[in-house]
């Protein structure tokens, strides 16, 4: 009787390992293509507020940003064209009641000595993506000049990234 039972579980035994998980394995890619491309951030551009004044007999300055995203490494332009009072880039001009005009300029820096215009190579400004969102800043002058009639003056400027 002994036998028999040492037969059964031998046999329990040869049963259980010939029933052993086996395995294969495999691979497969996980890719991406990134392009070369840039966007407007969040709150794209803000708007440039000289504030509220009575005289234009000193300097009002202003400053306001805009927000790129650009793919790390690409490089690209930002221009900012003459404004919607079809002056220039170095001549823009804010309306406002009766066709009065007021003067301004828009520049790269803060000291207000490089001109941001639309032309690449002469005023846009050139940078390069990091591919993170980048606040550049516009920095606004309004010189001193005759002061028009009374009322609300403003100019819509576009800004153009080339990449």
């Amino acid at each position: 009787m002994k036998l028999r039972i040492l037969a059964v579980a031998a046999l329990g035994l040869g049963l259980s390992s010939a029933h052993a998980a086996t395995s294969i394995t495999t691979t497969f890619n996980v890719k991406i293509a990134i392009t070369s491309t840039c966007a407007f951030a969040t709150g794209a551009a803000t708007d440039l507020n000289f504030g509220t004044t009575g005289l234009l007999n000193a300097p009002l300055a202003a400053q306001s940003a805009i927000n790129i995203q650009c793919t790390a490494t690409t490089p690209f332009n930002i221009g900012l064209d003459g404004g919607s009072t079809a002056a220039s880039v170095t001549a823009r001009q804010m309306a406002g009641p009766g066709g009065a005009k007021i003067a301004y300029a828009l520049y790269q820096d803060s000291a207000h000595t490089t001109n941001w215009g639309n032309t690449i190579g002469t005023d846009t400004l050139a940078a390069n993506g990091t591919g993170a969102a980048v606040a550049y800043p516009v920095y606004g002058l309004v010189n001193p000049q005759t002061t028009p009639a009374p009322g609300a003056y403003n100019d819509v400027v576009t800004v153009t990234v080339t990449y």
